[in-house]
């Protein structure tokens, strides 16, 4: 690092040029296999831009160039019916002149600071390098699965009441019906103005929202589609009930004659295979967000045990040599009304595990008996029995990539 070199906020103002620049050239690959697969949008020759005054987004600077940076979009999710504050890392990226030097270390160690003193106790980010991520700390926690099925593997006999309305990008039943999904979803994000302007923003004008609306007229499921070159592409499909995915799906089947195959994305971490009269479909799964936990006692103050009694204590010894105070041992004890306190110190029922096992151990992504086999951590078997009776079982949805 040279002595020239300073960080310091970027601002829509002054750095929007050589934010956008460094993007450009650091993505330009990832933006390659956007256009190869998946959601396509022709229009795709331009780095992704979030809006500079609506993020906090930090860089070094070489003298006046910029070399590396680092963005955080406030946002809030829903953890085990807790909304919390977290923030969603993105556009990290650094000149390849500048690597070696930990300038990407020292962008995320001071925004990892900062959300601590602003409360954001979890940090997320789609990662371009897991090995990389988790030697700072952080592990997976959720998934995308990826379906692709035959116009003939279409359910023909599905029954369902109500109807389908497709509607416009803003319509104020698309906004209402995600809110109450969220509310309701381990794991899912609130969007805010921000998150959906991300959510549109590679999709193309013949981009479709359809909306399921139950026998009362309530709206209970919604599909995001594109219909291109005789294939569905399915970007995002939620319903509040069966009776919606049913709706759902008759809607889809209703294009059989349109498309040769609807292929989409599902973040429910179920197979959707088992729902359908020919089961033979083709089905992928992989890795898709991590996580780190950025304080450990402001995330258990906030965090909701399963099937507690009341008087539960354990420790929880946490290595975490990136962020400090994580790095000691934690007495967590739970009162009989769910509330969590937390302390440094010891008792008897101890586990050891490094903070990105910690991170999704907490959000479900693997149980306590797995982690534990796969000597990601260290206690006894009563202590595990104790993890596997507080730990809530159910994966976090996130479908949100910013």
């Amino acid at each position: 690092m040279t002595t020239a070199m300073r960080l310091k906020k970027l601002t829509e103002e002054t750095d929007l040029e050589q934010y956008n620049d460094l993007l450009r050239y650091a993505f330009q690959v990832t933006e390659k296999q956007l256009l190869d697969y998946g959601w396509e949008n022709e229009d795709i020759r331009q780095s992704k831009m979030p809006v500079l005054k609506k993020a906090r987004v930090v860089g070094w600077f070489d003298q006046n160039r910029l070399a590396s940076q680092f963005a955080v979009y406030p946002l809030k999710m829903n953890i085990f019916n807790r909304i919390c504050r977290i923030g969603f890392i993105t556009s990290v990226a650094t000149y390849p002149e500048y690597t070696g030097l930990g300038l990407m270390s020292g962008l995320m160690r001071h925004s990892l600071e900062e959300m601590r003193q602003l409360g954001e106790c979890l940090a997320i980010l789609y990662p371009f390098s897991i090995p990389l991520y988790r030697h700072r700390g952080w592990e997976i926690i959720s998934d995308k699965m990826s379906f692709r099925i035959k116009d003939n593997q279409l359910p023909r006999k599905i029954r369902a009441g109500g109807y389908v309305r497709r509607v416009e990008t803003n319509h104020p039943d698309l906004m209402r019906l995600h809110n109450i999904f969220a509310a309701q979803t381990h794991g899912c994000l609130l969007r805010n103005e921000l998150a959906w302007e991300e959510y549109w923003r590679w999709d193309v004008e013949d981009t479709t929202i359809a909306i399921y609306y139950d026998d009362q007229a309530v709206p209970t499921g919604y599909m995001v589609y594109l219909i291109k070159d005789n294939v569905m592409h399915i970007k995002e499909m939620i319903y509040l009930d069966t009776n919606a995915w049913k709706g759902l799906w008759k809607y889809i089947s209703a294009h059989e004659s349109m498309v040769d195959e609807v292929v989409g994305n599902n973040y429910s971490n179920e197979s959707i295979a088992f729902w359908l009269e020919d089961s033979d479909i083709r089905e992928t799964i992989r890795p898709y967000i991590m996580g780190r936990i950025v304080d450990v006692i402001q995330f258990l103050e906030q965090y909701r045990f399963a099937d507690f009694q009341g008087g539960e204590e354990l420790t929880l010894r946490v290595r975490d040599p990136f962020l400090e105070w994580n790095h000691q041992s934690f007495v967590v004890r739970i009162s009989a009304d769910g509330s969590v306190s937390v302390r440094p110190g010891e008792s008897r029922h101890n586990v050891e595990l490094d903070i990105g096992t910690l991170t999704t151990l907490l959000l479900s992504y693997k149980s306590p008996t797995c982690l534990y086999r796969m000597d990601r951590l260290k206690t006894d078997p009563g202590t595990l029995q104790l993890l596997e009776r507080l730990i809530p079982s159910q994966k976090a949805y996130i479908s949100d990539y910013i």
